[in-house]
């Protein structure tokens, strides 16, 4: 039995499918699915939550495909209706990086600086480390960003550590953000795999790929997201991990001021709330 895997095009969706494929041990074969994302130039903001992610999960409930591979951050957070997550699996580094033509990272970016990013958070935090440096909104795969960069259209541009990784792109220490200067987004470096949620074989396959720590620390942080508004707009920084047993979670938000919160605790609901009633007073609707 071969089974389809749901991927975008790009060779960073690519990759992430491999890594599913070679674990999972399995025959397998990719479906490309083009995305509302993948088929616009239109901004990120305008095109809503779930643009990289709803043709995929279409295809999988009219059963074009048997499971689909996602960048867990690109999930939206409520409940998809036929579908189970099926496993989350262990979390690269979440961290981001800030890619400048000298490759030196944030010492190298020259006063007034131009640097390509779509995401409010990025926007936010990095314009709080160097007021001096203005943003514009970039489009476009990993490969495409970076060439951006080096023909001059940009100045810099922030890329998420996990996706060069996979990609096999060499990445300095200076040029990584720290978790606190630039905290990542809910879900950042997680791969997450949906299925049918009638599909018992399939679901039970995938679930061997589960990282339960994983798991945990992305639920705070999506349940996070989720009681702040559920959006990709919200200038929300979350980072949980396991401690002793137990979920950490820090939070930054970056609503004119950075907001910071810290949870602790064994349930990563609680935890997440803790967070949120933190916060909540910083949230502008």
């Amino acid at each position: 039995m071969t089974l389809r895997i749901g991927t975008r095009g790009s060779d960073l969706a690519r990759a992430q499918t491999t890594l599913v494929a070679e674990a999972l041990g399995v025959e397998v074969t990719a479906v490309v699915v083009r995305t509302a994302g993948d088929a616009t130039d239109r901004p990120i903001a305008e095109l809503g939550d779930g643009a990289f992610v709803t043709a995929i999960e279409d295809a999988l409930r009219r059963g074009d495909i048997d499971l689909a591979v996602h960048s867990l951050k690109d999930l939206p957070t409520e409940d998809r209706p036929g579908l189970v997550l099926a496993a989350i699996l262990e979390r690269e580094d979440p961290r981001d990086v800030l890619v400048t033509r000298a490759r030196g990272g944030i010492e190298s970016l020259a006063q007034g600086a131009v640097v390509g990013t779509s995401s409010p958070r990025r926007d936010a935090f990095l314009r709080a480390l160097r007021p001096d440096v203005a943003t514009r909104p970039i489009r476009g795969n990993v490969d495409t960003r970076i060439a951006k960069v080096r023909s001059g259209e940009y100045d810099a541009t922030v890329l998420a550590l996990a996706g060069l990784r996979r990609l096999g792109i060499a990445v300095g220490p200076a040029e990584v953000l720290g978790l606190s200067d630039c905290p990542p987004a809910p879900g950042q470096g997680a791969l997450a795999v949906q299925c049918r949620a009638g599909d018992r074989p399939t679901i039970e396959l995938v679930a061997r790929l589960d990282h339960v720590a994983t798991r945990r620390a992305v639920e705070a942080e999506r349940e996070l997201l989720r009681l702040l508004g559920a959006s990709c707009e919200v200038p929300l920084g979350a980072w949980a991990r396991i401690e002793d047993g137990l979920v950490v979670l820090d939070a930054s938000l970056a609503s004119g001021a950075i907001v910071r919160a810290h949870a602790r605790g064994a349930e990563p609901l609680a935890v997440a709330r803790e967070c949120a009633d933190a916060l909540g007073g910083a949230v502008r609707v």
